[in-house]
């Protein structure tokens, strides 16, 4: 394969995205501390839940339809295809992201739950919200490759990804509020591990493919 390599990190967004990965850290580490050992939803959360209220059986089933994405079986079957994806255009370091990237990210929700130790019915571990990372997480990567493919500007780029993690995560962070599953604040820290850990990811997969062999474009 001949051709310059193709980052997994468009290097006109590196800055920007750098600056909000630390921020949504700092986030995700502030929301961690303030929730800490929690049982019950916080302020902010019930204000949140008292505007959303319930929902109807047939925005229940789109709701279990939503949740099935984070689910093992959902969750492999969108990452093999986003991983086909990814090669059937060429772009090996984007497939590479694709796994790295959400396993990072999942596993970092999973480190995160017994840390913070905030629990939702029946005791389960509820922040961060690990379905909420994951569908961010890819929609993130996703954002990057189309970012990459159609030559975007910084702005242009930088909106495209974050318009792209606030969709799904939104969608998402929805689904698991309305299913009781998780408190709107768990949501938000399982969208902001997606923001701080993709870039972070994305850029380390860049610097281990520069030092690599050159097949790995």
């Amino acid at each position: 394969m001949t051709g310059r390599p193709v980052p997994a990190l468009p290097p006109l967004l590196r800055g920007w995205l750098g600056l909000i990965a630390v921020l949504a850290a700092l986030a995700v580490v502030v929301l961690g501390i303030l929730y800490a050992g929690d049982s019950e939803p916080g302020k902010v959360d019930a204000r949140i839940l008292a505007a959303v209220g319930g929902v109807g059986p047939s925005w229940r089933y789109v709701a279990l339809a939503t949740d099935f994405l984070g689910e093992p079986g959902g969750a492999a079957t969108l990452v093999v295809a986003a991983v086909a994806g990814c090669l059937l255009l060429r772009r090996p370091r984007a497939a590479v992201l694709v796994v790295a990237g959400a396993g990072l990210t999942v596993g970092t929700t999973t480190l995160l739950k017994p840390l913070v130790g905030r629990t939702i019915h029946d005791g389960h571990l509820s922040y961060p919200s690990g379905h909420t990372a994951f569908v961010t997480a890819l929609a993130l990567v996703g954002a990057l490759l189309a970012t990459g493919r159609l030559g975007l500007g910084r702005t242009a780029g930088t909106t495209l990804v974050l318009a792209a993690a606030l969709v799904a995560g939104a969608a998402m962070g929805w689904a698991q509020v309305a299913l009781g599953a998780h408190y709107p604040t768990d949501v938000l820290g399982g969208w902001c591990t997606a923001l701080a850990v993709i870039p972070a990811t994305a850029w380390l997969v860049d610097r281990v493919a520069d030092a690599g062999p050159r097949e790995l474009r």
